[in-house]
């Protein structure tokens, strides 16, 4: 079959948060945009890998580019006018449609999805903006350290290729940057090359953090869900973690340990009997539906989002697998997260002293998907660029910037800020947590530009990070500043004819650039104003008591 050629401006490879903000960038600067994505959704981690925003506590506030603040917006605007709110509710300017304590926001996924598609929609009805769903990038054609085209597959066996001056890897796994040759990090950098206090003495190049296949749950009180047990259950029912420090227990188990103190901790779970509010339990922990807040009989049960510690799935780094080894580790990931659902249904420990909730069931039709689980792995920590600037743990982390300090390093060059600890869930190559306090921080534009490639820029969890600083780049908002100042980078060195490199070489283009950013509504700085970091912490106090 011969290819299907395409000829744009803007080549974005990967549909999720970060080139979906790239996208309407761009779109909105006036140029031809193409859209691909692996999956039947775009939206990434807050759609086909069902993980409501994690979010710092100022987010209503500051600190997020205007185009996600209307994102966030438009989420709660939807909910108004189709779902059944109660009247108290439908009008709370902070509505929070799960009453979730991971976010200000907690909603479900086909909301995100059908947000962003409406955002899409004016640009792909005009012919602006074409998007190719279910489409594999193979194969990338290198010129002069220039991609000229970037070849595609789709599931159906059609075969694509994009030409375009600019590219841009908005894959979870840096699948383009790896295809084009560029520069690249991948795993845990030594500490020789960053200088990291936390960094060990030799690199690990596929210790990768592990990655996660969420599901949503409802429990229907009184009935018996129960099916037959998934064929690994056994297996991941013993599984115990071959991990340092050393897990508490098994796997799918209430013990656990605290990532920020490393001391042992029991997790609370009860549906519809945790109290309302902040760290309450894991039924309320993500939860994206609370049935309080809607019409009676509008839902039987509220809908929550399982992304515990125990659906991390350490048995092997994607990253580095080729297409056949990441389809096993997919499958072995997708028997952890079924068996966590069996274990809860039958076995699991309840605060009355019985086991299990035989009325917990899935539902796959907020996921679009038959088995369901959500449409893909939750990733987090892809392929790094090796860029013009590295952000540094010394950069982020207040153990190592002057006491008393209430921002991170102040980049010249910024092109958005955000805030997160840096939260490193265990890895696969057998490192526990690593959870310690940082400072609001910028996104210097250093770090989005690779140091040879002169037309491909990263637009997520793929830009000049490390291994440890990736731990506070990497959620939602910061995403989305990534993707909207990349896509907005692209148009304007198109139409300016200079690299990325050539701009950055020039403080007056860098501060041109910046004011077209700032027209936008993009944060370059955190506000003048002394920063409360418990208030912006969005994981301030200790979620589980200790044993």
């Amino acid at each position: 079959m011969s290819d299907r050629i395409h000829i744009t401006e803007i080549a974005i490879i990967g549909g999720g948060v970060g080139g979906c903000a790239a996208a309407l960038a761009a779109l909105e600067a006036g140029a031809r945009v193409i859209l691909t994505e692996e999956t039947r959704w775009i939206g990434g981690q807050l759609t086909s890998q069902a993980v409501p925003p994690d979010e710092h506590g100022w987010i209503e506030r500051f600190g997020r580019t205007a185009s996600y603040a209307r994102f966030r917006d438009a989420v709660r605007e939807y909910y108004r006018e189709h779902y059944p709110l109660r009247p108290e509710h439908r009008d709370d300017p902070k509505l929070n449609p799960g009453n979730g304590w991971v976010s200000p926001i907690c909603h479900e996924p086909k909301v995100a999805l059908a947000v962003l598609e409406s955002l899409l929609a004016p640009y792909r009805e005009s012919g602006q903006l074409q998007v190719f769903l279910e489409t594999t990038p193979v194969a990338a054609e290198v010129e002069a350290d220039s991609i000229t085209a970037v070849q595609l597959t789709s599931r159906d066996g059609t075969k694509l290729r994009i030409e375009a001056p600019y590219f841009l890897d908005a894959t979870e796994l840096g699948d383009l940057i790896a295809l084009s040759g560029a520069e690249s990090v991948t795993g845990r950098e030594s500490h020789a090359q960053t200088g990291e206090p936390s960094a060990p003495a030799k690199s690990q190049p596929e210790n990768n953090q592990a990655f996660s296949w969420c599901f949503a749950l409802e429990h229907l009180e009184g009935t018996n869900q129960i099916g037959k047990p998934p064929s690994n259950y056994d297996t991941w029912r013993n599984y115990q973690p071959k991990i340092t420090p050393p897990w508490p227990g098994n796997w799918l188990g209430w013990r656990g340990l605290n990532p920020r103190t490393m001391e042992a901790m029991h997790y609370k779970f009860a549906p519809h009997q945790e109290k309302l509010g902040l760290f309450s339990g894991l039924w309320t922990f993500r939860r994206i539906i609370d049935r309080d807040l809607f019409e009676p009989g509008s839902y039987p049960s509220d809908l929550v989002m399982i992304n515990w510690p125990m659906v991390d799935y350490l048995e092997g780094d994607l990253i580095s697998a080729d297409a056949e080894r990441r389809t096993k580790l997919y499958a072995g990931a997708k028997q952890l997260s079924l068996s966590i659902l069996h274990w809860l249904q039958t076995e699991a420990p309840r605060p009355d002293g019985g086991t299990g909730w035989p009325g917990l069931r899935l539902r796959p039709d907020l996921l679009g998907t038959e088995d369901g689980l959500a449409m893909a792995p939750y990733i987090r920590e892809s392929r790094r660029i090796q860029a013009l600037t590295t952000i540094r743990e010394q950069d982020v982390s207040a153990a190592h910037l002057p006491t008393g300090s209430d921002r991170a390093r102040q980049f010249e060059d910024s092109v958005g800020v955000g805030y997160y600890r840096i939260d490193l869930h265990p890895s696969c190559g057998g490192d526990n947590y690593l959870d310690v306090h940082s400072l609001p921080f910028q996104i210097p534009l250093g770090a989005l530009i690779p140091v040879r490639m002169k037309n491909l820029l990263p637009v997520c969890k793929n830009i000049g990070t490390t291994h440890i600083t990736n731990g506070c780049y990497r959620l939602h908002p910061v995403e989305w500043n990534i993707g909207e100042s990349a896509g907005t980078l692209a148009v304007h060195c198109l139409r300016e004819k200079l690299t990325p490199q050539q701009l950055h070489a020039e403080p007056a283009r860098v501060a041109q650039y910046q004011q077209l950013l700032r027209d936008r509504g993009v944060e370059l700085e955190w506000p003048d104003q002394p920063l409360d970091l418990v208030e912006g912490d969005p994981h301030a106090h200790v979620m589980h008591l200790p044993e």
